[in-house]
């Protein structure tokens, strides 16, 4: 498998006033494509400094980042930007799906910077809606969609540009412990399908779906390799 992440030795500070405050100490992790990884810590352990790093949507104060090979480090926001674009699909715990757009709407609006046409952006979006289970559910609003279907959603947009990384951030979060495995249910036949997906979670039920762990404690990474 080929080497898709690597970080060396990331270190991430924040200042209040003139006090630093370390949050990541010497991170080094290195991810190959089609694995299922599971960031595990508590709150405050450093793991969402740790997922915003990794999405490129912070940079490190020091160390070295590279994403499919580009090295991170001295990008600007719009070159960052376009690392997201292209590398990185998002699911957070809040779905983070748009009101009024309809299933369908808010999983292609993704597509609509890609360049396809409308017709086939239209192909791509129900064919992902079909693979998570939402065939029937295409012009449904969010409000008129379960929690568990909402994700489904979201992740259903997080996939359909096909990104290099699934990026999921605390997924059943916002779920009932049966929706939440379900959901879990679905990563796992998508990491089947050979996605490469990385999962932040503070629980470690919903950790053992993947098939390595990683643990973080005050900004200090602990491999793990089998759940």
């Amino acid at each position: 498998m080929t080497e898709i992440l690597k970080m060396e030795n990331i270190c991430k500070s924040y200042f209040m006033g003139e006090e630093e405050f370390e949050v990541l100490h010497n991170v080094s992790l290195s991810i190959r494509s089609g694995e299922f990884l599971s960031l595990l810590g508590p709150s405050g352990s450093g793991k969402s400094t740790m997922m915003n790093i990794t999405g490129c949507l912070d940079v490190p104060s020091s160390g070295k980042y590279y994403l499919s090979g580009n090295d991170i480090d001295g990008l600007n926001e719009v070159e960052l930007a376009k690392i997201r674009n292209k590398e990185i699909g998002f699911v957070f715990q809040s779905f983070q799906l748009l009101p009024r757009m309809t299933a369908l709407q808010n999983v292609e609006l993704p597509l609509i910077y890609t360049g396809l046409s409308p017709s086939e952006r239209k192909k791509r979006t129900k064919a992902i809606l079909e693979r998570v289970g939402l065939a029937d559910k295409l012009n449904s609003l969010p409000n008129q969609l379960s929690g568990g279907q909402q994700q489904r959603v979201a992740i259903a947009r997080a996939i359909v540009t096909e990104p290099t990384i699934l990026l999921a951030d605390e997924p059943t979060g916002a779920l009932d412990q049966k929706t939440g495995i379900q959901v879990m249910e679905l990563f796992e036949e998508l990491n089947r399908d050979n996605r490469t997906i990385i999962m932040i979670t503070h629980d470690q039920n919903i950790a053992r779906h993947a098939n390595r762990i990683v643990r973080i404690l005050d900004g200090y990474l602990t491999e793990r390799e089998e759940p």
